[in-house]
């Protein structure tokens, strides 16, 4: 990874500090060590920083944590759940798709890139924002987890009304971090084929609306 990051300007000052510390230049080293050893990582490095590009940090309106990049050839592209257009949706992406089509009758789209909802300020973070191919987690130990840290740390702190959507354990262990008498917290299992019946049936794209139409903001148009 270069020593210039790429991330939209007003997050990168909501986040300086984390830039110049200890463990960010040693997530670098590791990551550049990968490629060194013949690894590749995905996403490609002009889009690790992806999820921050789409809107300023005066506009997070829903956060929708992930745990991991695709690890598939050109699936992963920086937001979390999401994958370019010509990809085919993965499971997980699929059975979002499904809720969304019960939760407000949106037709399941024939694609499943999600930067339409990033524009409207929803942020797709993933825990870790780079990975190796074919191996789910790889960098999960890099360093990664301190940096989305202070992420929700600083939506949290700095934001109010946020809409937090937490699926599966590793989601909700995060939320600990989000001060909910700002903020609302939705919690439930996650989208992937082994959980997604608890999945099905959470309403949390039709609570984020009325959450967000409650305190005076745009909802999402979550149709794609």
């Amino acid at each position: 990874m270069s020593d210039t990051v790429q991330i939209e300007k007003s997050w990168k000052a909501a986040l300086d500090g984390e830039f110049s510390k200890p463990y960010f230049s040693k997530l670098k080293e590791l990551i550049v060590a990968e490629r060194t050893k013949g690894k590749t990582v995905y996403p490609p490095e002009p889009q690790i920083f992806n999820a921050f590009n789409y809107m300023p940090f005066d506009e997070v309106k829903v956060v929708i944590l992930g745990q991991d990049p695709y690890h598939g050839a050109g699936q992963a592209h920086g937001l979390s759940f999401s994958v370019p257009q010509g990809i085919k949706p993965p499971p997980s992406l699929v059975n979002i798709f499904k809720e969304l089509k019960t939760d407000i009758g949106m037709e399941i789209p024939t694609h499943g890139n999600l930067e339409h909802w990033a524009k409207q300020g929803v942020l797709l973070l993933n825990a870790s924002l780079t990975v190796n191919a074919g191996e789910p987690n790889s960098h999960a130990a890099f360093g990664w987890h301190q940096f989305t840290d202070a992420v929700i740390d600083a939506v949290s702190k700095d934001k109010e009304h946020v809409v937090f959507m937490l699926w599966g354990r590793f989601a909700q262990e995060k939320g600990a971090r989000v001060d909910t008498n700002k903020h609302l917290v939705l919690k439930s299992a996650h989208p992937s084929p082994f959980s997604v019946t608890k999945f099905l049936g959470n309403r949390h794209f039709s609570k984020a609306n009325e959450w967000l139409e409650q305190k005076g903001m745009e909802p999402i148009d979550w149709k794609l």
